[in-house]
């Protein structure tokens, strides 16, 4: 990483585990980035993430997405979490990389990311490409990473936090 960026956590999964939390998250950095890496837990599940354990109705996105022999959209408002991309087409025995940019997290300001997600579906492909709005004003102390049909990603699943100084 560029000498701007600086690993704030690392959480590497030695077992089956619901959800990846990130607490405590300083105000000293103007952005961050989330790299994930994990397996869907099964067909159907959508990964996603919430700031501050808030749950309420307060996140929307809008999200591209290509299969390599199509491609498509998605939007939704007034959602629980920051929705990053539906595994409708990808595995569970594939790894998944996720990377995710928060934007202006102490701010007093409404939060925006942007979420990449590279994955294979047996050799076809999927990305997706996603903008997501936390309607909130608080600045963001904690991440939590899930998926929303429950269940645990694997043993081996990885994510790291980083601070983006001056951005």
């Amino acid at each position: 990483m560029p000498t701007t960026y600086e690993k704030i956590a690392t959480t590497t999964l030695s077992s089956a585990t619901s959800n990846i939390t990130f607490n405590s998250i300083p105000a000293t950095y103007t952005d961050l980035r989330i790299v994930w890496v994990y397996k869907a837990v099964s067909a159907g599940n959508t990964a996603f993430l919430q700031f501050n354990s808030d749950t309420a109705s307060n996140y929307s996105y809008t999200t591209l997405y290509g299969t390599g022999s199509a491609g498509g959209s998605q939007r939704s408002t007034n959602n629980t979490g920051a929705y990053l991309v539906s595994y409708a087409e990808a595995p569970t025995s594939e790894w998944q990389l996720q990377t995710i940019d928060i934007f202006s997290y102490a701010g007093s300001t409404f939060k925006t990311l942007l979420n990449t997600y590279s994955g294979d579906t047996n050799g076809g492909g999927f990305i997706s490409r996603g903008v997501n709005l936390w309607r909130s004003t608080s600045a963001i102390t904690s991440v939590a990473l899930k998926f929303d049909a429950g269940g645990n990603m694997p043993s081996g699943s990885t994510a790291t936090l980083y601070g983006i100084l001056k951005a």
